[in-house]
């Protein structure tokens, strides 16, 4: 594993290693985008008085919070085509990702809101505003602070989960990582470098979160 060889064979095919590493970002990235959407929308209905709403993001939370992540994946890629539904697996990967993260990130966001004391719902009607406002104006803003930590975490799980690609060929990090340790039976020099590549994205997420934790609880 520690042959000098191995390393130099590695370092050698870097820009495999590298355009996983920059695909697994991108995805990463466009999946935290649409995550804090399905969370924030998902949210606030579950903390709404909207009935059939509600039932359709507790099914959501349910469903998606209690299924792998993998089965998921592999769902889109590989059944929606017999329906007539293509995807690349790069689409299926932020799809996927972005719908079970955003199960979680939900009921963070849920959690959040419902830490606001009531009397700012309060206040808010009593200035006039609709639901929506209030929340916009009023409480989205405290809950922020709130759920920001938390939701910090659900990033590294993103980033970390994002390996999954790899079963559906979707060029990140992992799979190329595989891929070429496969073709040259050095595998431990290429998942050293792949754990040293993820660990280089979800540490200082990691320590990030654990500071931001530790003023919330100091204030």
């Amino acid at each position: 594993m520690f042959a000098l060889f191995k390393w130099k064979a590695l370092f050698l095919s870097w820009d495999v290693f590298i355009l996983g590493f920059a695909i697994t970002i991108l995805v990463s990235l466009i999946s935290l985008i649409v995550t804090l959407s399905i969370s924030l929308i998902v949210g606030i209905i579950r903390c709404s008085n909207l009935k059939r709403s509600k039932r359709f993001a507790n099914w959501y939370i349910t469903f998606f919070q209690n299924t792998p992540l993998v089965v998921q994946i592999i769902f889109l890629y590989n059944v929606l085509p017999h329906l007539g539904i293509v995807f690349s697996p790069f689409i299926c990967g932020c799809i996927g990702l972005s719908l079970y993260t955003g199960a979680f990130g939900a009921t963070v966001i849920e959690a959040a809101i419902l830490a606001v004391p009531r009397g700012q719902f309060e206040a808010a009607y009593s200035q006039g505003m609709s639901y929506l406002q209030a929340m916009y104006h009023i409480i989205l803003p405290q809950a922020a602070k709130i759920a920001l930590p938390p939701m910090t975490n659900q990033t590294v799980n993103l980033i970390k989960n994002s390996s999954v690609l790899a079963m559906i060929a979707g060029g990140d990090l992992m799979y190329r990582a595989d891929s070429w340790a496969g073709e040259n039976l050095f595998y431990g020099p290429s998942f050293i470098i792949t754990g040293l590549l993820y660990l280089s994205l979800c540490l200082p997420l990691s320590k990030f979160a654990q500071n931001l934790e530790k003023k919330v609880k100091t204030k």
